[in-house]
């Protein structure tokens, strides 16, 4: 866009009777901050008020008059009645959500005597509209130019640059790639601003005010601004102009602007139970009296940042918790708003979900499957879905895994959606570049392990998972995803080919739309892939269950083998062995940590004679590596999970022996 400003045509107040008109040039326009021209020095009257969000201080107008937040055009366009030809507007903000047909207008500029538009910024939840009035020999009609999606309702702070030159008009999103829109209709030449008024956050009326936050709103004539601002370290709060009250304090209380206006911070510190950590909010603290401990609301979680330093002291038995049946597999998850669940995966017909309440977990709902092994909670948008994986067939002898939808009116499972597996072990969720997969581990076919497991894919128009991509698994027993950077990674516990429990596991990475092999790692029964970080170092545990071969049954036949840790290396581009511990058929890896230490626990399920046996706590200690500390007693250990009350931390297992899961309480000092 060109930097040279134009020269305007001024017509005078009265038209003289005889001579020609004559050109001036427009008054030299620097930087115009529009919203420091609206903010009055009563601002404690005015209605607005000032909020701070996710560190950054904006302007809540949706309670001021929109004649409050208004003022004349002639006040900037001293010398010239024409609207620049060629400029840019610089908007930070921050949106709330939005009812889908809602629009909110931004800026505006209105002629006073006729209300007519001339000028105006408008946004809706999937589009933002610039919108002109154009004027020709055939009259006068409004033009509007739509840029789709550009993202901005998610309640963060976006900062925009619209940059308009003849017919081009250019969006730039917080410092990224430019949105080009080429319209037939071009920005007038001979837009005419006299008797106009500006108005920030309204279009002169009461519908459509803006009811988020404004932090910066800036109209630059002549050029395009995104230079100005960009690239920046922090895009979504580029600055080129804000007002003087939305910037750092002085410490001067007498110089002191902010003080003028009424103010609030968004941040406040909740005491009691430990409450939801949702969008809502968040960057809000919570004090934890019992544990003294203060905690930052980022994301999902709760982020410790003020503790006193906790150690494991030791394991105490809090809960026996019993089950339907045999228990193959648990998993723990929350519901915002509703509480802290248990889903235990049952070997009988029956199998349960439990609700923490009042410090133990209680019977909350009974589902029907078939030998159940796994159950695997996710969430799409707002939908909360629980997936089982099934190893036996149904009544009618067909063999599907159901995946199960939260009932926010029943507050119950209900099924959703039933898929075709083959002795399903495992199901694994997880989400590549905004789009939801679904991955089963499929054992076996009848006498065949050598067969498919399959990636399923969420389809957003059918509402359905559909079958994506096939790998081919000897024995599949667990899968398991993680990230590393732009990269997604998927690898599968392979246990079994038909003859022999010594197969390779494979790691997938993603590429070109589908997973491809990356790596392969020698196993043995492998159960379980666990993927952990400790600072910036990855690792990955596999369970190795059982050492056993046909043809050499008798030498081979070991269940206490080594199961193995090992380490991403970044320079060979591989995962290489970090360290060998000893198992008894393991069938899980859990990770956790209690203050600043890390764990591994392992589910240790046979020792060749017995299934009492011992499952260890494995404490990280750095150049030795992960160090025995406490030993468990286990009865036929299959799955371990880890979680967090308000009350302290927890480790839950599950039998395959017994109809019995233990609740145990991680006592610290």
């Amino acid at each position: 866009m060109s930097a040279l400003l134009r020269l305007c045509f001024v017509l005078p107040l009265v038209a003289p009777s005889h001579g020609t008109q004559r050109w001036e040039p427009c008054t030299d326009l620097r930087p115009l901050d529009i919203l420091a021209e609206v903010v009055p020095s009563d601002g404690a009257t005015s209605g607005i008020r000032i909020v701070q969000v996710h560190g950054a201080r904006g302007l809540q107008l949706s309670a001021a008059a929109p004649h409050v937040m208004s003022f004349p055009a002639s006040r900037i366009f001293s010398q010239c009645d024409l609207f620049p030809e060629e400029f840019s507007i610089v908007v930070t903000l921050r949106v709330p959500h939005l009812p889908p047909k809602r629009n909110e207008y931004l800026l505006t500029v209105v002629a006073e005597e006729s209300d007519l538009l001339l000028l105006g910024l408008r946004f809706s939840p999937a589009q933002l509209h610039f919108l002109f009035l154009r004027e020709d020999t055939a009259g006068a009609w409004q033009t509007r130019v739509s840029f789709r999606s550009p993202a901005l309702v998610d309640s963060r702070w976006h900062t925009l640059v619209l940059a308009v030159s003849a017919g081009i008009f250019s969006l730039t999103t917080d410092c990224g790639l430019p949105v080009d829109i080429m319209a037939d209709v071009p920005f007038p030449a001979t837009l005419s601003v006299r008797g106009a008024r500006f108005f920030v956050g309204s279009r002169r009326r009461a519908k459509g005010l803006f009811t988020g936050l404004v932090r910066q709103l800036v109209l630059l004539p002549g050029s395009d601004a995104t230079p100005r601002l960009c690239p920046s370290r922090n895009a979504p709060l580029a600055v080129l102009s804000i007002p003087r009250v939305l910037q750092a304090l002085t410490g001067k209380p007498e110089d002191n602007e902010v003080l003028k206006y009424p103010y609030e911070t968004n941040i406040r510190v909740t005491l009691g139970p430990r409450p939801p950590c949702t969008e809502m909010e968040d960057a809000q603290f919570w004090f934890d009296a019992s544990r003294k401990g203060l905690y930052l609301c980022v994301g999902n979680e709760w982020v410790s940042v003020l503790a006193a330093k906790e150690r494991l002291d030791y394991v105490e038995e809090h809960q026996n918790l019993f089950t339907n049946s045999e228990t193959l597999g648990i998993e723990v998850f929350r519901i915002p708003q509703v509480g802290l669940f248990v889903a235990t995966a049952n070997r009988k017909a029956t199998s349960a979900v439990y609700k923490w309440t009042e410090g133990k977990f209680v019977s909350y709902q009974n589902i029907p499957t078939h030998q159940a092994q796994a159950w695997r909670h996710f969430t799409i948008g707002k939908k909360i879905f629980l997936a089982v994986a099934n190893f036996e067939p149904d009544e009618k002898g067909q063999e599907f895994s159901v995946i199960y939808k939260w009932s926010h009116r029943k507050l119950k499972f209900t099924p959703y959606q039933s898929i075709a597996t083959h002795s399903a072990r495992d199901w694994e969720a997880f989400e590549v570049d905004g789009e939801h997969f679904l991955a089963v581990a499929n054992h076996r076919e009848g006498d065949n392990h050598n067969i498919d497991s399959v990636i399923y894919k969420w389809n957003p128009a059918t509402r359905l998972f559909e079958a994506n991509q096939t790998i081919a698994t000897s024995g599949a027993y667990d899968w398991e995803f993680f990230s590393v950077g732009p990269y997604s990674f998927l690898v599968v516990a392979n246990t079994f080919n038909g003859t022999s429990t010594k197969v390779h596991s494979h790691l997938y990475i993603r590429l070109l739309g589908s997973f491809q092999l990356f790596q392969s790692f020698p196993t043995f029964g492998a159960a379980d892939w666990e993927v952990f970080h400790i600072g910036e170092r990855i690792f990955l545990a596999v369970a190795n269950s059982h050492s056993y071969d046909v043809e050499m049954q008798v030498q081979n036949d070991s269940y206490v083998i080594n199961s193995v840790i090992y380490e991403l290396n970044v320079t060979a581009q591989a995962f290489v062995k970090f360290q060998d511990i000893l198992t008894c058929s393991a069938l899980d890896w859990e990770f956790f940590s209690v203050g600043e230490d890390y764990f591994l626990v392992v589910a240790n399920s046979f020792d060749g004679r017995s299934f009492s046996v011992n499952s260890i706590i494995y404490r990280w200690q750095g150049y030795e590596g992960f160090v025995a500390v406490h030993s468990l007693p286990t009865v036929g250990c299959r799955d371990w999970e880890a979680f967090s009350t308000t009350a302290g931390a927890y480790l839950i297992y599950s039998s395959a022996k017994e109809p019995l899961s233990r609740v145990l309480r991680l006592r610290t000092r």
